[in-house]
């Protein structure tokens, strides 16, 4: 009787699904449109035996490209709740594969709020799976802590530290209360140097030490390495820096020692609604 309760219940859901949400979902109006997919993200989150999978979620993945922001930002945010619950990350994977590039090409969004959002869904991706972003993924996210707009360039700057960052080598443990060039931040500033001069954006250090502010304040404050790292001989088998790379570490840490005097972000960065034309 049970089992029976349950189909006939399963099939109401369905019959409501397929004469009212099929034909919504694609409705004129795009507030309608938008409720439409912020139900079915909750449907999806609440009863995912019966809705988290493909036959459902390729609504949101074709409403991706809906000409409206908001309804576009519905989608971002229905499948942020089901990429943050772990659990679920199995019955996502084809999905992911599937629109992983139409999420990419999201976060250069005409609109700043979408835009942020598309990153944010990106980093949960990231934390689901290592292997489903390519470099070529990651580098597309990674140019956005240039951006002038601050929540997307702040939304990069966690994506960055969460790829390159906060891994933390198993060894590093016993090594946690060492300071200055020994400690575990040492490796950390090297990699923030490297990753500087290698987006050949020279000008901009500014840019990079704001947007990895709030994710990365206690690698950033780390004076005392910084200075272990351009004053003291390097350790056994190390390798020295170069006087370029010198010189970049030097550009980040007058950024970052303005940054906790001053306290506001770089001049040009601001929080507007649009992207601005090239």
């Amino acid at each position: 009787q049970l089992q029976e309760n349950q189909d006939e219940i399963e099939n109401m859901m369905n019959a409501i699904f397929k004469g009212v949400f099929v034909h919504r979902y694609r409705d004129a109006i795009a507030e309608i449109r938008a409720i439409c997919i912020e139900e079915i993200g909750i449907w999806m989150k609440m009863y995912s035996d019966a809705f988290l999978n493909d036959s459902y979620l390729k609504y949101v993945g074709w409403t991706m490209h809906d000409k409206q922001g908001e309804v576009r930002l519905k989608c971002l945010t229905a499948l942020q709740g089901l990429y943050y619950n772990k659990e679920l990350n199995s019955k996502l994977e084809l999905f992911t594969s599937r629109f992983k590039d139409r999420i990419v090409s999201m976060t250069l969004d005409k609109e700043y709020d979408v835009a942020v959002q598309a990153i944010k869904l990106l980093t949960l991706v990231l934390q689901s799976s290592e292997e489903v972003l390519t470099a070529e993924d990651c580098e597309n996210v990674y140019h956005l802590v240039y951006s002038a707009h601050r929540p997307v360039a702040v939304a990069a700057g966690e994506f960055l530290y969460k790829k390159l960052f906060s891994r933390r080598d198993p060894e590093d443990d016993g090594i946690l209360k060492r300071r200055g060039r020994q400690s575990p931040n040492a490796n950390l500033v090297k990699t923030l140097v490297f990753f500087f001069l290698e987006s050949e954006l020279h000008e901009h250090a500014a840019y990079l030490v704001d947007s990895m502010w709030d994710c990365a304040t206690d690698l950033l404050k780390d004076w005392e390495c910084m200075n272990s790292l351009l004053l003291e001989e390097p350790l056994n088998g190390e390798e020295p820096l170069t006087d370029r790379q010198e010189s970049a570490l030097i550009e980040i840490m007058l950024c970052t020692i303005r940054q906790a005097a001053e306290c506001h972000p770089p001049v040009g960065r601001g929080t507007g609604k649009r992207v601005g034309t090239k």
